[in-house]
């Protein structure tokens, strides 16, 4: 069955590796015959949530900027990937200001049941991702019919570009083929 995925990229440097894998789910994911789309948050203006929660009674964000077009997207995707590299053993802070700015599908009737996440660190060790890992359960295990579907990462990578040959570049277009 033809999915629609969208694939979120978050970092904000030129020939990012977290890019580099993101772009491979999306090729994976096209290969197979989805309808896959990716979305950089490089060059979009993201401002913070304001925690007033009138998304909760509009569904719809008081701040007007690209997240409500990016948000949008995600609301209508039946598969959401978020590319990140690791930051002091966190998710960017870009993914997550989109993170707590797609509040307003909290009340809305959201597409997405499965969610990847493919992250990229200088760091080595597998355990480096855990905090982007439990970040972002935490936004899935607000969404009933979503669930955590797979991850990816690229470990012992730092100067842009270095993941292009790293074995998580297959592993991520071997998922995309697979959402």
């Amino acid at each position: 069955m033809k999915k629609r995925v969208l694939v979120i990229s978050t970092s904000l440097r030129n020939n990012s590796n977290s890019e580099i894998l993101a772009d491979a789910f999306l090729d994976g994911a096209q290969s197979a015959g989805h309808e896959a789309e990716k979305v950089s948050l490089k060059n979009k203006t993201l401002a913070f949530c304001r925690g007033c929660l009138a998304c909760q009674k509009t569904g719809n964000c008081v701040i007007h900027d690209d997240a409500e077009e990016i948000v949008e997207k995600m609301s209508h995707a039946d598969v959401l990937v978020f590319a990140t590299p690791i930051y002091y053993y966190e998710m960017s802070g870009q993914m997550k200001t989109l993170i707590d700015r797609a509040n307003p599908l909290f009340t809305a009737d959201y597409a997405y049941r499965k969610v990847y996440l493919l992250a990229t660190a200088a760091e080595d060790d597998l355990h480096a991702m855990d905090g982007a890992l439990k970040g972002l359960q935490g936004f899935i295990d607000c969404y009933e019919k979503a669930e955590l579907a797979g991850t990816v990462f690229a470990g012992g990578v730092d100067a842009p570009g270095t993941a292009a040959d790293h074995a998580a570049v297959k592993q991520a277009y071997e998922m995309g083929r697979q959402v």
